[in-house]
Order: C-alpha cells, then structure tokens, then sequence
C-alpha cells in the first residue's frame, strides 16, 4: 500500500519498505508480543474456568456428605422425635458446612435437605443441595 505522495505506507512490504537493523520489516515489529498475550489470556481464561468447575464439583460433594450425615445423625435419635432428630442432623449438617434446608421424619427414616454455599467466580455465588435418607434396615 503506497500512499498517495509516494511513500512507503504502514503495510508496504515491497523493495521501498522500511527495514529495523536485522532485516526485519518495521511492520511486523511486536507481533510475537501480541501472540503470546492471547496465548496467555487464553490459559488464564481455561484456568479460571475449570477452577469454577472443580468449585461446583467439590460443593456438591460436601452437601452429599453433609446431608449423608446429617440424616444418620437424625436416624439415630429418631425414636425421640421428629424436633430432636432434626436437631441432630442440623448440628451435624452444620459442622459440615452445610445448612439444613429441610428435614422430615417419616416412620424411624428421616429424610434431610442440605444446602451448601459456594463462589464459583468473584462475585458470583452459588448453592448446591443435596438430599439422603436414612432409617432402620428392613427387609
């Protein structure tokens, strides 16, 4: 591309092109700065993403141990009533880092709902539940 009066332009990569000491055109000077700024945006952004991922997946896993828990807790005093046994499951819940959303005793079972509170991404949070049953063998 020339311009108008004659001058090499910015994009002019014939004989007339500006040329740095070793023989590289001024145009394509930087390039490689750039290229690997996007690599590296690119590995940050795949990293922060899996990073959300593997938070998500973890929560999950310590509401289902919270509510596993937390619902043998409540089976184990479910002879004493519905208040007590849901007590139990909530104090046992609580010390897993969840928080009891629901709880009901049906016969000797009791069935638990558990919540877990996590952030993902900044600014962003995010709950996972979980739900276990648990009562006396039968069969």
């Amino acid at each position: 591309m020339r311009r108008t009066d004659g001058s090499p332009g910015r994009f002019d990569h014939g004989p007339d092109a500006e040329r740095l000491d070793d023989g590289r055109l001024a145009a394509e000077r930087g390039g490689a700065t750039v290229l690997l700024l996007a690599i590296g945006l690119v590995f940050v952004l795949f990293g922060t993403f899996g990073a959300a991922v593997a938070a998500a997946g973890m929560a999950r896993q310590r509401a289902a141990v919270a509510a596993d828990l937390g619902a043998l807790a409540g089976a184990a005093r479910a002879l004493d009533g519905d208040e007590k046994a849901c007590g139990s499951a909530g104090d046992i819940a609580g010390r897993n880092g969840g928080r009891l959303v629901g709880c009901h005793l049906d016969g000797l079972d009791v069935l638990v709902t558990v919540e877990v509170a996590f952030t993902p991404l900044p600014g962003m949070s995010r709950v996972a539940a979980s739900t276990a049953r648990a009562g006396p063998l039968r069969g």
